[in-house]
C-alpha cells in the first residue's frame, strides 16, 4: 500500500503557517509597542513646550533660553546641552547658554564659522547626528580641550528664522544608547520656538536701546541749557539704577527707573532761562516758577504711550517723606518708590554739585545729610540702600569721572573727594 506523503506536507505547511502568524504577532506587538513610545516621547516634547512656551514671549532672553535648553536635556537624556549663536558681525559662533558639567568653562569659545558639527551646522541649515565623533572629521575637540569635558557624541540643529541661521542648538553625550530622528525632532520643533524668540528679544532690545539713546538726548537737552549741570542726568540714572538693585526690585521696575531717572527734569525745557540759568539763589517767585517744571515734565510725556508708567517719578520726585514736598504734598508709602529712589538720588547730586553761587559739598558730608534728613524728607529704606551702594564702591567711578569732567570744565574750583569716599 502506497505511503500518504501529501499528510505530512500538509501537517508541515500548518505548522509553518503557526509560525509566521506568531512571528508577524510578535512584529506587530513590537510596532505597536514602538509607537506607543514614539507617541509617549511626541507627548513629553508637547508638555515640555507647554512649559516652555510663556518663557518664548518674555523679555528675559537669558531665563528663556536657560530652561529650553534644560528642557532639551530632559528629552533628548543627554548630559549636557548648549545654545550657540552667530556674531553678526564677526560670523563667530559662540556659545551663548552651555548646562551640564564644564558648561561654564565653554561659554569662552568661539568657533570661526567653518568650524565643528555647529560651523557644519550654522552653514548648511542641515541637522546632524554624530553617534561618534571620534570618527567624523567635522568635530573640532576646541571645546573639550578648553573644558576638559569629553564629548562622545552629540545632535545638532540649526535655528533658522525666515530662512537664516541664527545659531544652533546641541545635545552632548546620550546617557544610553545612541541619538535618534525623534530626537532630531524633537530639537528641531525646539529650535524653530526658540529661534522666533531669540530674534524677537534682539529686535526688543534693538528698540530699547534706541528708545533709551533718545530718551538720554533729550535730558543731555536739558543739561545744555545750563553747562552747571553737565553730566547730572546721567549720575542720578546711574545711581538710582544702583539702588534698585540693591533693593532688589524686579527687572522691570529697575527699566522704568532708569528711564524715569533719565527724564526726571524734561520739565525744566519749559522754564525760561532768566530763571533757570539764575547765576544767584532763586527768590519765592523764581522758585515757584521752577517748582513747576515736575508737573510740566509730566505733561511733557504723557503723550508717549510707552513713557506714561514713569510718569510718577517724573511728577513726585520733589515729595518729601513727611508730606512737606511738592506738587501734591504726597505723604511716606503714599510718594511712589521710584520717586522716593530718584529723590534721594538727585539731592546726593545736587549737594556734591557746584553752583555759580556755592561750591559743592564733600562726598562724606552729603551722605550726612542724608541720613539728618532720613524719616522727614528721605525714605528711611531708600536712604539705607543708597548708604550700602556707597560702602560697597559702587559709586566710586562715577565720582571719580565726575571729579575729572569738573576739574576740566568747572568755572570753580572742584571740591576733592573725601579719602573714605574714594576706596
Amino acid at each position: 500500500m502506497p505511503v500518504q506523503r501529501p499528510l505530512k506536507k500538509k501537517a508541515t505547511t500548518v505548522v509553518s503557517e503557526e509560525k509566521r502568524r506568531s512571528s508577524k504577532a510578535k512584529g506587530d506587538v513590537a510596532r505597536l509597542a514602538r509607537a506607543r513610545a514614539d507617541q509617549k516621547s511626541r507627548l513629553k516634547i508637547l508638555e515640555a513646550l507647554e512649559e516652555v512656551g510663556p518663557l518664548l514671549t518674555t523679555h528675559d532672553s537669558g531665563q528663556m533660553q536657560q530652561r529650553a535648553i534644560a528642557a532639551i536635556i530632559r528629552l533628548a537624556r543627554c548630559e549636557g546641552g548648549a545654545l550657540l549663536l552667530i556674531d553678526p558681525v564677526t560670523r563667530e559662533i559662540y556659545f551663548n547658554v552651555a548646562l551640564g558639567k564644564k558648561g561654564d568653562a565653554v561659554k569662552v569659545v568661539r568657533l570661526m564659522p567653518n568650524e565643528g558639527v555647529a560651523g557644519w551646522v550654522a552653514r548648511t541649515g542641515e541637522s546632524l547626528i554624530v553617534n561618534d565623533v571620534r570618527v567624523d572629521p567635522r568635530f573640532s575637540n576646541r571645546a573639550d580641550e578648553r573644558s576638559g569635558y569629553k564629548t562622545r557624541n552629540l545632535l545638532a540643529v540649526p535655528m533658522t528664522v525666515r530662512g537664516h541661521c541664527i545659531g544652533v542648538l546641541e545635545a552632548v553625550n546620550k546617557v544610553r544608547g545612541k541619538f535618534n530622528e525623534l530626537d532630531m525632532e524633537g530639537m528641531t520643533v525646539f529650535a524653530n520656538q526658540i529661534a522666533i524668540a531669540v530674534e524677537n528679544n534682539r529686535l526688543y532690545e534693538t528698540l530699547q536701546e534706541t528708545f533709551l539713546s533718545t530718551a538720554s538726548a533729550l535730558g543731555d537737552a536739558i543739561e545744555a541749557k545750563d553747562a552747571y549741570t553737565a553730566g547730572h542726568t546721567r549720575r542720578v540714572m546711574e545711581y538710582s539704577l544702583l539702588v534698585a538693585q540693591v533693593m532688589r526690585l524686579p527687572a522691570a521696575d529697575q527699566d522704568a527707573i532708569r528711564l524715569a531717572a533719565t527724564l526726571h527734569d524734561i520739565g525744566k525745557i519749559g522754564i525760561e532761562d532768566r530763571i533757570l540759568k539764575k547765576p544767584g539763589r532763586l527768590d519765592p517767585e523764581e522758585m515757584a516758577v521752577m517748582r513747576g517744571h515736575s508737573v510740566i515734565g509730566e505733561k511733557i510725556v504723557a503723550g508717549i504711550p510707552k513713557l506714561r508708567p514713569i510718569i510718577p517719578g517724573i511728577r513726585h520726585h520733589h515729595e518729601q517723606y513727611d508730606g512737606k514736598g511738592y506738587p501734591d504734598g504726597l505723604l511716606g508709602e503714599a510718594i511712589p518708590k521710584m520717586a522716593r529712589i530718584i529723590a534721594v538720588c538727585d539731592t546726593f547730586d545736587a549737594m556734591t554739585s557746584d553752583r555759580p553761587y556755592r561750591r559743592g559739598l564733600p562726598i562724606d558730608t552729603a551722605l550726612q545729610e542724608l541720613h539728618r534728613c532720613t524719616g522727614t524728607q528721605f525714605d528711611p529704606h531708600v536712604v539705607q540702600a543708597f548708604q550700602t551702594v556707597f560702602d560697597r564702591g559702587a559709586l566710586n567711578d562715577i565720582l571719580r569721572q565726575y571729579q575729572a569732567d569738573r576739574a576740566a570744565t568747572a568755572p570753580v574750583t572742584a571740591v576733592p573727594v573725601s579719602e573714605s569716599s574714594a576706596t
